[in-house]
């Protein structure tokens, strides 16, 4: 357990920073705050105290601290969150500022604390130029960014701006405190694949990519060098992550061949299209008067020829198998056609779309069924169990 200092900006989301650190109290952390003057004026400070029973800092200047409050908080802290993270509070960090009780006390941590921030504003706020280059100037200088997400705003409108919820939050407090994948390359693939059948029109499915996303961000939260090929999808890159977009099977093919060299672990979490068209035409395909049939072929079982070529045990294994009926049995066979070593198993009900999933992870020693979790709790523990099971 860590002793975890979460720091206050001045947002509606200020809110939430009170179940976040709830949450980490739950989970077994120590917990003080800090916060900027505009947070307190969001969520009182004696809130806070109440559920921490340490004083919630607003001021470098608290005569209850006999020295330097913001030396002795950085000194204390192994790892620093900011909740919301706002405009404001990016820009200045991003410039070195250090004149408020939060960016005095993120100045004073000690090297090896790692620092995360959790945005929250508006979307125009947030797609600013000057809103981006000091979340990549902030990147560069080694901190971790959690969201923000899309989702309903304080003012009823709808876009990327939305503090991600405390649970995410603390599972990536969690990720960054534990560090053990440092020297691994991982690779990760997520998303669906494209088929085109002419200009306008393609063969695809209903993933969001979301699982193979949150894998990606966890392996980097917990030090791997991550190299993330996605199908077509809106969703953002992980921090620390090096991402490859790809439309098709053959696409996603050369690019996972190519990343695979040296890597420690291959994650294949896309829904790969088991077919293409044979034949693509090249001009938009005008509406007949009766039926049309496509000829189909099939695409290259990208896992399977992983497991084929592969003489030892690197890289790590790891499949996806989305079914409708007989679940573990159907990743049973997986498993030991492909010749890997971890099927992550889940029913195409609980398998597309949504932040939570309900999987099995099967092995050749057996099949555990995880309880439902949000897709950023289960990455982890199939990062877990990845590693586990060539040791």
């Amino acid at each position: 357990m860590a002793n975890i200092l979460v720091g206050v900006g001045g947002g509606i989301a200020a809110f939430k920073a009170v179940l976040l650190v709830r949450e980490l109290q739950r989970r077994g952390h120590t917990v003080r705050v800090v916060m900027t003057r505009a947070g307190a004026r969001f969520v009182g400070p004696v809130t806070f105290t109440g559920i921490t029973g340490r004083p919630a800092v607003t001021d470098l200047w608290d005569p209850s601290y006999a020295g330097e409050v913001h030396v002795e908080l950085g000194t204390w802290a192994e790892l620093l969150v900011v909740a919301p993270a706002t405009m404001n509070l990016l820009a200045r960090a991003a410039a070195g500022f250090a004149d408020d009780a939060v960016l005095a006390t993120l100045a004073c941590r000690a090297p090896d604390a790692p620092l995360l921030m959790a945005p929250a504003m508006h979307p125009r706020m947030w797609n600013r130029a000057s809103t981006q280059r000091a979340r990549d100037q902030l990147a560069a200088d080694g901190v971790r960014f959690v969201g923000p997400t899309e989702g309903l705003l304080a003012s009823g409108e709808s876009g990327v701006g939305r503090l991600v919820e405390p649970d995410v939050i603390a599972d990536a407090v969690e990720g960054a405190l534990r560090r053990d994948l440092r020297g691994h390359r991982i690779v990760v693939s997520a998303g669906p694949t494209h088929e085109d059948l002419d200009p306008v029109r393609y063969l695809g499915n209903r993933s969001t990519g979301r699982m193979g996303f949150a894998i990606a961000a966890a392996a980097a939260a917990r030090g791997a060098e991550v190299t993330l090929v996605a199908g077509p999808s809106a969703l953002p890159t992980p921090p620390g992550v090096t991402r490859v977009d790809v439309r098709s099977a053959l696409e996603m093919q050369t690019a996972i061949q190519q990343a695979a060299k040296d890597a420690s672990a291959v994650i294949m979490a896309a829904a790969v299209a088991d077919y293409r068209p044979a034949e693509v035409a090249t001009s938009k395909i005008k509406k007949g008067e009766g039926g049309m049939s496509v000829a189909l072929e099939r695409n290259p079982d990208i896992l399977a020829a992983l497991g084929a070529a592969r003489t030892g045990a690197r890289p790590v294994l790891v499949g996806f198998a989305l079914e409708t009926d007989d679940v573990v049995g159907n990743a049973r066979r997986k498993l030991e056609k492909k010749k890997v070593d971890l099927i992550v198993a889940n029913h195409a009900r609980d398998g597309f779309g949504g932040d939570e999933n309900l999987v099995t992870l099967v092995t050749a020693a057996g099949a555990e069924e995880l309880p439902r979790a949000s897709k950023r709790a289960l990455a982890d523990h199939i990062l877990d169990r990845a590693f586990e099971v060539t040791e």
